[in-house]
C-alpha cells in the first residue's frame, strides 16, 4: 500500500536561491502546509554554484529526512535525485525553474507552488526508473551485467543520473546555445530561439547500438548507423508544450527509449515534425526509434551533449543504461 502522509513526517527542502523570488514567503507557505498535515517544521538547505544539490541531498538523508524536496530548476532536481537513488527516501518536486520536465511527465503541478507542496505532503510514494550516462572521447563498451539486468542499484563513479532525457547533437547545441538572460525573460521559449539558430548546422555520423530490448526501426537488428542531427535517449517522452517525442516511453517500465533524428534540409525537418506531432510510433526514413535497457552511442566526431537539459560539452560516445525502480518520488 502507498504510504500515508502521517508515515512521512520529516521534510527537507533543497533549494536553489537563484530560482526562489521570495524565500521568506516560500518558507512560510511550506511551513504552514506542513503543520496542517501534521509534519515537522521543514528543514531548508541552500545549493551553491559548486554544490548543486547532491551533497545537500545526502546530508538530508543522513539527518533522517523522510522526503527531500527539490526547489529549483531541472538541474537541481537531477542533483538531489542523485543522492536519493537506491534509498527509500522520497523525492518531492517543487517548481522553481523553466522546464520542470519531470513534474510535467508525472502530471504534477508546475504552475502553483501551493499545489505542488500539497502533492508532496499529501501524496503517495511511487518508484520510478532512472537513466545512467557516462561519456567518453573514444568508443566505449556497454555494461549489461552491472546493475541493468539483475535489478542492482549501483551507480558507478563515472556515471551521471538522469531522470528525463539525455542526448547528443542538436539537443546539446540548443542547451549550450540558450541565452540565460533571454530564458529569464521569456522562459522555455528561449530554447525555441536556440533551436532555430542551430537548425541547419551540420550533422554527424553516428552508430547507436542497443541491447536488452526491442529495436523499432525500418532496418533489421538493434543498431542504427547513419548521418544524423541528434540522438535523444529518454526515461520519459514528453517535452515542453506537451510534445510527445517518445510516445511509448514510460517512466517505470525498465526500458529506455531512443530517437535518432536524421532530416535532410527543410523538407526533412517538416517530415520529422509531422511524424512527431501525429504520433507515428514506428518511425520512417528520417526518424528511427529504439527501445532497450542499454545503449551505446558513438559519433564520428566530438558533438555537443546534454543531460536533463544541462549542456556537458562535446563528446564522442555515450554509454547509457537504465536502473529500474531505483528512485522513490512523491506523486498526487
Amino acid at each position: 500500500m502507498p504510504d500515508t502522509p502521517s508515515a512521512r513526517r520529516s521534510l527537507t527542502v533543497v533549494y536553489n536561491p537563484v530560482k526562489v523570488d521570495d524565500l521568506a514567503a516560500t518558507k512560510e507557505l511550506v511551513a504552514k502546509a506542513a503543520a496542517q498535515h501534521g509534519w515537522e517544521d521543514p528543514s531548508w538547505i541552500e545549493t551553491t554554484e559548486d554544490e548543486t544539490g547532491e551533497k545537500q541531498g545526502r546530508e538530508a538523508v543522513r539527518a533522517g529526512a523522510d522526503v527531500v524536496a527539490s526547489l529549483g530548476g531541472d538541474g537541481t532536481v537531477r542533483a538531489v535525485a542523485s543522492a536519493l537513488v537506491g534509498t527509500d527516501v522520497a523525492l518531492g518536486l517543487l517548481p522553481g525553474g523553466t522546464g520542470n520536465l519531470l513534474a510535467r511527465n508525472l502530471g504534477l503541478p508546475v504552475d502553483s507552488l501551493e499545489n505542488a507542496v500539497e502533492a508532496v505532503l499529501a501524496g503517495q510514494d511511487r518508484r520510478i526508473d532512472v537513466g545512467l550516462m557516462r561519456v567518453s572521447d573514444k568508443p566505449i563498451r556497454p555494461r549489461e551485467s552491472h546493475g541493468t539486468h539483475d535489478g542492482g542499484s549501483q551507480v558507478d563513479d563515472d556515471e551521471e543520473v538522469f531522470l528525463v532525457m539525455a542526448g547528443l547533437g542538436l539537443d546539446g547545441q540548443v542547451m549550450a546555445g540558450t541565452n540565460e538572460k533571454v530564458k529569464a525573460v521569456v522562459g522555455w521559449v528561449a530554447y525555441v530561439f536556440s533551436f532555430f539558430r542551430h537548425l541547419f548546422s551540420r550533422g554527424f555520423r553516428v552508430e547507436v547500438s542497443s541491447s536488452g530490448g526491442e529495436g523499432i526501426v525500418e532496418k533489421a537488428g538493434n543498431t542504427v548507423n547513419r548521418h544524423a542531427r541528434t540522438v535523444v535517449i529518454g526515461n520519459c517522452g514528453t517535452l515542453q508544450g506537451g510534445i510527445e517525442l517518445m510516445p511509448d516511453a514510460k517512466i517505470d517500465d525498465g526500458i529506455l527509449d531512443t530517437v535518432v533524428v536524421a532530416p535532410k534540409g527543410a523538407i526533412g525537418w517538416l517530415s520529422v515534425v509531422s511524424d512527431v506531432v501525429t504520433r507515428h510510433r514506428a518511425g520512417h526514413r528520417r526518424l528511427d526509434r529504439l527501445r532497450a535497457r542499454e545503449f551505446t552511442v558513438t559519433a564520428g566526431r566530438p558533438v555537443e551533449a546534454e543531460i536533463d537539459g544541462d549542456p556537458i560539452g562535446q563528446h564522442v560516445a555515450l554509454g547509457i543504461r537504465v536502473l529500474p525502480d531505483s528512485l522513490v518520488i512523491r506523486v498526487d
